[in-house]
């Protein structure tokens, strides 16, 4: 049986262009819509999501700015 290797903690934001920010919300829109796994690659590293990732929208406020965020949370398999 294959071990699996253990994942680093990380925690990443990345910018993108306004065309490839669409381009890739869309390719998300699509997976989510058919039932199927996401995969992005963000700052060099590929993320899979299960088609059974939880969505959820959060919003935040501060007294200088505002936040809102789509996000999609999933189990690693181990």
């Amino acid at each position: 049986m294959a071990t699996q290797k253990k994942k680093r903690k990380r925690d990443i934001e990345k910018n993108y262009p306004v065309k490839q920010f669409v381009k890739k919300l869309r390719r998300l829109a699509d997976c989510i819509e058919q039932g199927k796994k996401f995969q992005i690659q963000v700052a060099g590293e590929r993320v899979s999501i299960p088609a059974t990732a939880v969505i959820n929208i959060e919003h935040e406020r501060s007294d200088s700015s505002e936040e809102l965020e789509f996000q999609l949370k999933w189990l690693f398999n181990k």
